[in-house]
C-alpha cells in the first residue's frame, strides 16, 4: 500500500469507451482512485451508485473520480451504461496498476480508495471501504484536505 506523501504511480489505462486515461494528464486536479473487485456484483454496484449520487459535489471544484478493476473495457462499458455512471471506469486486466497501488491481495482486488493531490502525491488512503456511504466520506476528506 502507498503512504501519504508518496508519489502516485503514473498509469495509462483504457476507460469504458476504449479511450486512454493517464494519471499524469490529470496533474493539477485532485483525483479519487477507487479500486473495486468486479463489475455487476452487489457491493461494487452499490459503491458505483454511491459515487454516482455524489459525483457532482465531488467534481464541482475540478476533482476527478476513477474506478479501477481488472474487468475488461467491454464489461466496464456495460456496467457504466446500466448504472448511468458519470465517471470513468478503467480496465486493468493485467492488474499492474492494482498491484502498484497495493490493492492486490492474492489474485483478488481489494476495495480501497486513494485521494491524489494536485501535484500527484497521495493525500489520503482509505485502506478499507464500506461501499454505501463511502463517496460522502471521500467528499468530506476532500474538503478537509482543502482539495475542493
Amino acid at each position: 500500500m502507498l503512504n501519504i506523501g508518496d508519489n502516485a504511480p503514473d498509469f495509462e489505462l483504457l476507460n469504458q469507451e476504449g479511450k486512454i486515461v493517464r494519471l499524469s494528464d490529470l496533474k493539477g486536479k485532485p483525483v479519487v482512485i477507487y479500486f473495486y473487485p468486479k463489475d455487476f456484483t452487489t457491493g461494487c454496484t452499490a459503491e458505483a451508485k454511491d459515487f454516482n449520487e455524489n459525483i457532482d459535489s465531488i467534481t464541482s471544484e475540478g476533482a476527478v473520480v476513477l474506478g479501477i478493476s481488472s474487468d475488461s473495457v467491454d464489461s466496464h462499458k456495460r456496467f457504466s451504461q446500466k448504472l448511468g455512471l458519470k465517471f470513468n471506469l478503467l480496465s486493468d486486466t493485467d492488474r499492474k496498476v492494482i498491484k502498484a497501488y497495493g490493492a492486490l491481495v492474492g489474485s483478488r482486488t481489494r476495495r480501497m480508495t486513494y485521494i491524489i493531490d494536485r501535484e500527484g502525491k497521495v493525500a489520503f488512503v482509505f485502506p478499507k471501504v464500506t461501499p454505501v456511504g463511502h463517496s460522502k466520506e471521500v467528499l468530506e476528506k476532500l474538503k478537509d484536505l482543502k482539495l475542493i
